[in-house]
């Protein structure tokens, strides 16, 4: 039969995609047995031993080729999650009371219908929830361990206690250490003052103090 060959390739392509849907390595093992049992049946006409090419590819592809492709996407890991599934675990904030059956959230920017994962739960609006997983185009959410801190209004502190009473002026500079103050010219040593006396001219040249004392 001269088509068996497109028979073959057929089969690889169809495991191909089936590969990339599942991601299990097996398909894709599969798809190089058919690819080679293609060859053979385009080489050799046969049947018989396009089916035993198969067979034997494919089982060695298994055995030898499989398990290191497996250890290395294990060394690689799971890739970043996309889409829906990369708001899985992220915070959302209440918009309209959740329920068990229906409510609002925002979420990433954008208003999602929500509902609580417990039955009976009531999430207040304003509130901070978590995704724990998306069901359609609702997010089912539970309560936050952060609470929602609502912003203070601002206004004028708290009035300042009225000032004290006026300190009186200071007194008299004092004189600097070491100094007196200056002592009158008629002041005796001693600092006892003697009457002053009237030194008035009288006429022809006499003092009163000296006309007072004769």
């Amino acid at each position: 039969m001269q088509a068996q060959w497109l028979l073959w390739l057929a089969l690889a392509l169809a495991a191909g995609v089936v590969e990339i849907l599942t991601l299990s390595l097996v398909f894709a093992m599969v798809a190089g047995g058919a690819l080679v049992a293609a060859v053979v049946a385009g080489v050799t006409s046969s049947a018989t031993l396009s089916v035993l090419a198969f067979a034997a590819s494919t089982g060695l592809l298994m055995a030898v080729v499989r398990p290191p492709l497996l250890r290395y996407s294990g060394r690689l890991g799971p890739g970043p999650a996309t889409g829906v599934a990369a708001l899985v675990g992220r915070q959302a904030v209440v918009t309209r009371q959740v329920s068990s059956a229906e409510g609002e959230v925002k979420l990433a920017g954008e208003i999602w219908t929500a509902r609580a994962d417990r039955p009976g739960a009531v999430l207040e609006t304003g509130s901070l929830v978590v995704v724990t997983r998306i069901e359609g185009a609702t997010a089912v959410v539970s309560p936050s361990r952060h609470e929602a801190v609502e912003p203070l209004e601002s206004g004028p502190g708290p009035a300042l206690p009225p000032p004290g009473p006026a300190l009186s002026p200071p007194g008299p500079a004092l004189p600097p250490p070491g100094t007196l103050p200056d002592a009158r010219p008629d002041s005796p040593p001693g600092g006892r003052r003697e009457p002053r006396r009237d030194s008035a001219a009288l006429p022809g040249g006499e003092n009163l103090s000296d006309r007072a004392e004769s």
